[in-house]
């Protein structure tokens, strides 16, 4: 459903309530009594994931599979496949200038990521009361994946015109990926870059945030908005983060995600940041409640602030532990209904 997301935007940071968006699939998976392995290979099974969740949790934004191994498996990356886990790549693609030269960039709905798309477009047609937000990897992400993540971080320092070609590669694949879900009908997509967060704040720039920039200034618009979500430690890299120009910044558990609101500006939506594996998943649902509460209290003056999970709520969490993480939201918005934050 085409939506006016600038709008969208400043309508959340104006609301005197506050809104979650967890990046959340696999609890619909578990209600709908599939595997993750059929949600990643399954357009059917993907679309019926998301929409239970939808119909479920009062979500302010619908948001698809974070399957980071996808796009890999497009270059010829080989994936290895669980029935219950996320999907992996486990070896190489490349390893020289000479293989990243001779690489083909896929077509962007090759392999499953057409099945991907399929999924996205039945969401789009269902799920008509919230955004529906696209998913798919950072261009360092991908690369660390086809070249080896600790591979990639030597050749940083020791031949980074190498990486640098394999990022143009990855980026221009990327940016047809975003441009079919955006022709899919999709509100906006979460570019997940958890290989950044390994880096210090001129490394990423160079090789993550100009080129995630470059994907933003090709797709983003009044109708189709950039999340870009890093998990990794990115308490010294918000400059560069908010150098892309995406219209929210995604965090994961490992940020403090108040120093990083003190210093965003009030019109970039910040998101984040509950331990999604030792509070979602491993937590009681007491431990949830509290944990998410305290957040809220936290992050309570700054208007720009969206409770989210701090990466994709992981395969097997307990479907009372993602209850607690709304009655706590619920009890917070009760609570505090008369007040205004600030920032």
């Amino acid at each position: 459903m085409k939506r006016d997301m600038y709008d969208w935007k400043h309508r959340i940071i104006d609301s005197p309530e506050r809104r979650a968006i967890p990046i959340m699939t696999h609890p619909g998976i578990t209600l709908t009594g599939h595997t993750v392995l059929d949600a990643v290979t399954n357009a059917q099974c993907h679309f019926e994931a998301v929409k239970t969740v939808a119909e479920r949790y009062p979500t302010s934004a619908a948001t698809m599979i974070m399957d980071l191994s996808a796009e890999a498996e497009a270059f010829g990356a080989v994936v290895r496949f669980d029935e219950q886990e996320t999907p992996s790549v486990v070896s190489r693609t490349v390893d020289s200038a000479d293989s990243v030269a001779n690489l083909r960039i896929p077509g962007s709905r090759e392999g499953r990521l057409a099945q991907r798309l399929a999924a996205l477009t039945l969401a789009m047609q269902y799920v008509t009361d919230r955004p529906v937000f696209a998913e798919c990897i950072g261009p360092l992400s991908l690369a660390g994946r086809l070249f080896g993540v600790a591979d990639i971080m030597t050749a940083l320092f020791e031949d980074p015109d190498t990486i640098l070609m394999l990022l143009r590669k990855c980026t221009q694949f990327l940016t047809e990926c975003c441009k079919d879900s955006k022709s899919a009908g999709a509100n906006g997509v979460i570019i997940a870059e958890p290989v950044a967060g390994m880096l210090p704040l001129n490394l990423c720039t160079e090789f993550s945030s100009n080129f995630i920039g470059e994907i933003v200034r090709s797709v983003q618009d009044e109708q189709f908005i950039v999340i870009l979500h890093n998990c990794g430690e990115t308490d010294q890299l918000v400059p560069s983060m908010v150098g892309t120009g995406a219209s929210s910044l995604h965090f994961g558990n490992r940020c403090t995600i108040t120093d990083a609101l003190a210093s965003i500006p009030p019109d970039i939506l910040v998101m984040g940041n509950v331990d999604p594996v030792g509070v979602l998943k491993m937590g009681t649902p007491a431990d949830v409640r509290r944990e998410t509460y305290a957040l809220l209290e936290q992050t309570a003056r700054y208007r720009n602030y969206v409770l989210s999970s701090g990466c994709d709520v992981a395969p097997q969490t307990p479907l009372e532990n993602i209850d607690a993480f709304f009655a706590a939201l619920e009890d917070f918005n009760r609570k505090n209904s008369k007040a205004a934050p600030e920032k």
